[in-house]
């Protein structure tokens, strides 16, 4: 009798069930949406299992291992990229603010221009080049570039009567004129524009600057 008992009793259980699932749709979507999510489960947990724990480790480590190179390339392409265009791109930043390509040699490694007008440029090493009368650039050569002008520059000197002369301002008031103004201090001198129409070569002297004269008197005006 007891084991009748207890089958009819799962028996009831089961139409209970049955009916209760029957009666409510919103509870049977529930468990049709567990048996499937469980389903899913199951058959990826069988399906990584086919390759092993070791597999799987070397799948995620070749994964990364191709991840960080492609990482890489861009890096290095962008790296290129900024190398390469830094030396036509400050010319080309002088034209736009109305200044010639030329007041800057061809050997500019790079530079950066802050939004309030702060110029600094980076050479590859000292060097001398010739306009009218030679001038010696630094490794850094710093100015405030504004339209038509650099004023307070540094890390350029221009020789006058086999004396170095700190260049301080660099200005092209009228650009028709065919003149620029260079303020070396204790005088202006003016230039015809067609000497700067190109970047000059700039041979590099890094013995040169202990040569270089720079009297108290002129860095005082500065």
């Amino acid at each position: 009798m007891t084991p009748t008992h207890k089958h009819n009793q799962s028996h009831n259980n089961q139409g209970q069930h049955s009916h209760s699932t029957n009666s409510s749709p919103f509870l049977k979507h529930r468990l049709t949406v567990f048996h499937s999510h469980f389903s899913l489960k199951r058959k990826l947990l069988m399906f990584l299992s086919l390759f092993g724990p070791k597999n799987n480790m070397a799948y995620l480590k070749l994964f990364t291992t191709m991840f960080s190179f492609s990482l890489l390339l861009l890096v290095s392409a962008s790296l290129s990229l900024s190398s390469s265009s830094s030396s036509s791109s400050i010319h080309d930043l002088l034209r736009s603010k109305g200044l010639p390509a030329g007041l800057l040699p061809e050997e500019v490694k790079s530079y950066t221009f802050s939004e309030d007008g702060c110029l600094k440029v980076f050479l590859d090493a000292p060097c001398l080049t010739k306009y009218e009368n030679r001038v010696f650039f630094e490794r850094v050569v710093t100015a405030n570039l504004t339209y038509g002008s650099l004023i307070g520059v540094e890390g350029l000197q221009q020789e006058e009567l086999f004396v170095w002369l700190p260049v301080k301002d660099i200005i092209v008031n009228d650009p028709s004129s065919g003149l620029i103004l260079f303020d070396i201090g204790l005088a202006y001198k003016q230039l015809s524009l067609s000497l700067f129409e190109d970047p000059p070569h700039c041979k590099p002297q890094d013995g040169l600057r202990n040569h270089v004269r720079k009297e108290k008197g002129f860095e005082a005006l500065r």
